[in-house]
């Protein structure tokens, strides 16, 4: 088991220990998580796809040693999906039990008063927590050890959903009508929330969260996550390779590279044995960093330039 006390002492250990998991992330990406376990706060993650934000709550899971839960966030998600739901068949196949057992049930019953008295200490029976179906919230307040919640793209869902979350974010509880409040367990959970910037996020959710926003990282930055997630790969030819994807950034694409991609590029250029970057190489791996066809048309008639620019930059 971690040591968390000695992980969560201070801003640097924190980033330290990342870095030992191959996450190599800012001092303000540290600062959000040593505040977030500290002060029992979630983390709202904004900022580009493909930056590290889903990736920060993966790598949190394996650095505490805790289960990760993730609920996937989508247009019309709701509280049978994401909180609870109940357990229909297993009701039905009580009730038609009840039925054949009616007559035992109510032996003894004096009138219709008592009769429907002990008929309803069945149907409190029926929605009880035996006949609970927990969904990713409620299973991630039900862990007695605590564990990383994972709420992700929450931007994909409604803003009907937002209103569903504001209870768990504030006070780690939801609660069930037919059952009444259910807290967390001795441990709450560390959430995080991420956002793609689809549509904009309500004021509600927003107070109730620690905010960080990840942009895409700068060179040096690039090449220390490059490094670490594929160490493999010549030191030459990583500066080269990102200083291509920076100067891609640049560019007016519909989608820029991302992160995600520069390590998916690192990959291919290492099994296909490059040591260095050409014209033709780039021309025959556009796709893995780019992934729109018209992108990559555009593309084209910069190859020649930029990566000429990459080769003789300083080194």
């Amino acid at each position: 088991m971690p040591d968390i006390a000695q992980i969560t002492q201070s801003v640097a250990s924190i980033k330290a220990a990342f870095e030992e998991h191959r996450y190599i992330c800012s001092d303000q990406i540290a600062t959000a998580v040593y505040l977030a376990f500290h002060l029992r706060k979630p983390i709202l993650i904004e900022g580009p796809p493909g930056v590290g934000k889903t990736e920060l709550a993966k790598t949190t899971s394996e650095l505490f040693a805790l289960p990760l839960i993730r609920l996937q966030c989508y247009e019309g998600l709701d509280e049978a999906k994401a909180i609870y739901e109940w357990k229909y068949g297993k009701q039905l196949l009580y009730t038609q039990v009840l039925k054949e057992t009616l007559e035992e049930v109510l032996q003894g019953a004096k009138g219709f008063k008592e009769s429907v008295t002990r008929l309803h200490e069945f149907g409190d029976i029926f929605f009880s927590e035996e006949f609970l179906e927990p969904r990713p919230l409620l299973k991630a307040l039900k862990e007695e050890n605590g564990c990383v919640l994972l709420i992700d793209e929450v931007d994909k869902s409604d803003h009907e959903f937002e209103s569903l979350l504001l209870e768990i974010l504030s006070d780690f509880q939801v609660s069930i009508p037919e059952i009444g409040t259910v807290k967390a367990s001795r441990e709450p959970p560390m959430v995080f929330l991420t956002s793609n910037n689809t549509r904009e996020i309500s004021d509600a959710l927003k107070r109730r969260c620690l905010h960080l926003y990840i942009p895409f990282p700068d060179l040096d930055l690039e090449q220390k996550i490059i490094h670490a997630r594929v160490p493999k790969i010549p030191p030459e030819l990583r500066r080269q390779m990102v200083a291509f994807i920076q100067e891609l950034r640049e560019l007016d694409l519909k989608k820029v590279p991302a992160i995600s991609e520069t390590i998916d590029w690192a990959r291919t250029l290492l099994l296909l044995h490059a040591d260095s970057l050409d014209p033709d190489l780039v021309r025959g791996t556009l796709n893995v960093i780019l992934k729109f066809q018209e992108d990559i048309v555009n593309v084209q008639g910069e190859i020649s330039a930029i990566t000429s620019k990459v080769k003789t930059a300083k080194r």
